[in-house]
């Protein structure tokens, strides 16, 4: 493999953005409640590299309070075009303000108008109050920039163990775990499949 997970991730993303038909940064972000229990949904990965694994959300959404109880999580990328996937396992932070501000900037318009309609993760009575909401904003934003809504911001996860699986014959796996120890460098081990 190599020593550098990073340099090894770069090489199959590009592989999966070349390769897989649907969402190649689609990933599995599992976080805790504040009980212990588990919820994973599927975020998109939009930027990547030693720093982290940044993803972009409502922070006030569930995802966003397990995240703000307990600053970790675990990611899941499966690329089944492929036969491959990476499991990210790490401390979560906030990106700044400016780098939120730049990936929100980058949407289309109208995610950006969804952003400031939904209340994402809260109970909603009627499909037609969603869309009278988009609407709302709409019209409010009329003719300006949309800018980004305060409650709406990205996650960085950094990784702590980065493990890459790959499909083989007869169930006979491969799995390659990198670990980042207490100085920062990473080590390199197998695991059985």
């Amino acid at each position: 493999m190599a020593s550098d997970p990073f340099r090894l991730f770069d090489e199959w993303f590009a592989e999966a953005r070349a390769n897989e038909p649907n969402d190649p940064g689609a990933m599995a972000l599992a976080t805790v409640d504040a009980d212990g229990r588990p919820s994973v949904r599927i975020v998109l990965l939009k930027a990547h590299g030693p720093d982290g694994f940044v993803f972009y959300t409502n922070q006030l959404s569930r995802k966003g309070e397990e995240l703000a109880n307990n600053p970790r999580a675990a990611l899941l990328l499966l690329w089944k075009s492929l036969r491959r996937q990476v499991r990210v396992e790490g401390s979560v932070s906030i990106v700044s303000n400016e780098q939120a501000d730049a990936y929100f900037a980058s949407r289309s318009r109208d995610s950006q108008l969804g952003a400031w309609a939904s209340d994402q993760s809260r109970p909603l009575d009627s499909r037609g109050t969603f869309e009278q909401r988009f609407e709302d904003m709409k019209t409010k934003f009329e003719n300006k920039d949309v800018p980004r809504p305060p409650h709406w911001g990205g996650f960085s996860v950094a990784p702590e163990k980065i493990e890459f699986w790959s499909d083989r014959p007869h169930r006979l796996h491969e799995r390659h775990l990198f670990t980042r120890g207490p100085d920062g460098n990473w080590t390199e081990g197998l695991l059985y499949p």
